[in-house]
């Protein structure tokens, strides 16, 4: 066994190691510095959100047997490094739905969004806005087009596709409400039209339905011992603008009362088309998972798809998103635009998506649990740790640019055949 030999520190060796931090009276930032990933901010968010609403933006469908295993199929793909490459930096932007974005990936439409934090939408669009990167707003958002559309102009900047914003819509019951939105949000800037088509009835979200979940949330003895210790989330809710939708009443019921108002499940093929002629810019359709859709939605004009499970929000035990990439890349062919929605936690799931097929990535629970975890600066946090990972990955695998990545070949998934393995010697 080696013997060590000790001796006094030397003073002028210790003291540059003696550098302490400054107490900050801004908590949020000190909070937020402390996330090194997604599930980090994840855990702040389910401290200072109240039950409702964090397992409103958590939760899935029934058993949550899909969003499981997205999360399970995403680890298991393989990201193959390369050695020797000069890649002494990466160009992270790309171009999507007719614009440049500076990142590979966008802020997904989320609904109810200032009932999980009382920035909502204003923070998502300015955070998006910085960064020079898409953000989407919902048909069941809690900021008009119009509101939207004011935060976004204000914070653009120099950065590719700065400002873009894009609206998502519902196939609805009613055709003159739709037309009405879609006219304000062209007016108002939105590029690129997202038509969500997984939903003609709402999912059996059974966390929402033993949390008693309202809209607007009801006080009961049990939210005002939640309120007890998420001070904040109360204080905020209780001295802003009441929660209201721009495209629901702002009658108080429960939510699939509220969603099943809205959807029907008659709705066909033809009700896209009309929304086909109605839009005039770039449309891209929602929630598809097979080819037989992927055919039926482009035939039917649309520009390019979103493959999603809705987050494992609507059919539980559907295809996880990440696996149907490929059979939907297939059969649309390279021409379309794809981009990859549901189950994404950080940026090596981004950079696997786009090494399977797909153009571009939009995040939703990622982005809300930055919001719950600190408003727009946890929004902020969200999309700088995404693009860390995002560049971090990419200069381990020597791939210089989003189109190097979409054709290296150096993303590996058990599921596929080894025809369609492309890694390089």
């Amino acid at each position: 066994m080696a013997r060590l030999k000790h001796q006094l520190p030397q003073l002028d060796e210790l003291l540059p190691l003696m550098k302490f931090k400054l107490p900050t009276l801004d908590r949020r930032a000190a909070r937020l510095a402390s996330a090194a990933n997604i599930w980090d901010l994840r855990k702040i968010a389910k401290r200072r959100t109240p039950t409702p609403a964090f397992d409103y933006t958590d939760g899935a469908a029934q058993d949550e047997t899909t969003l499981n295993r997205s999360y399970q199929l995403f680890r298991e793909i393989t990201l193959i490094p390369k050695i020797l490459h000069s890649t002494p930096e990466v160009d992270l932007s790309t171009t999507i739905a007719g614009g440049l974005s500076s990142l590979p990936f966008g802020i997904a439409p989320t609904g109810f969004t200032r009932f999980m934090q009382s920035e909502g939408e204003e923070a998502g669009a300015s955070a998006a806005a910085k960064a020079g990167i898409p953000f989407s707003l919902s048909t069941m958002g809690t900021r008009s087009v119009e509101e939207v559309a004011r935060v976004s102009e204000a914070k653009k900047n120099s950065k590719p596709g700065s400002g873009r914003r894009w609206f998502q819509l519902y196939l609805w019951k009613d055709r003159e409400a739709s037309k009405d939105l879609l006219e304000r949000a062209q007016k108002e800037g939105f590029d690129t039209l997202l038509v969500t088509v997984d939903t003609p009835v709402a999912g059996q979200r059974l966390r929402d339905t033993r949390n008693g979940m309202t809209i607007p949330p009801q006080l009961t003895a049990k939210t005002v011992l939640d309120a007890s210790y998420r001070p904040e989330w109360w204080f905020n809710f209780l001295t802003t603008d009441p929660l209201t939708f721009a495209s629901l009443s702002d009658t108080a019921a429960d939510l699939p009362t509220i969603l099943n108002s809205m959807f029907d499940p008659s709705l066909s093929i033809e009700d896209l088309k009309w929304i086909r002629e109605v839009w005039k810019g770039p449309l891209f359709v929602k929630g598809i998972l097979t080819p037989a859709d992927t055919r039926r939605a482009v035939d039917a004009g649309a520009d390019g798809l979103i493959v999603s499970n809705h987050g494992g929000r609507q059919l539980d035990r559907c295809p996880v998103s990440i696996q149907a990439l490929t059979e939907v890349r297939k059969e649309a062919g390279p021409d379309v635009e794809i981009i990859l929605d549901s189950g994404v936690m950080s940026g090596a799931d981004i950079v696997a998506a786009l090494g399977l097929g797909a153009d571009f990535v939009i995040v939703g629970r990622a982005y809300l649990y930055g919001l719950m975890a600190g408003g727009e600066q946890g929004v902020d946090k969200t999309i700088q740790l995404l693009a860390e990972e995002v560049r971090n990955a990419m200069l381990l695998m020597g791939t210089r640019t989003i189109e190097d990545l979409k054709n290296s070949g150096q993303v590996i998934a058990p599921w596929l055949d080894k025809n369609d393995d492309n890694v390089e010697a």
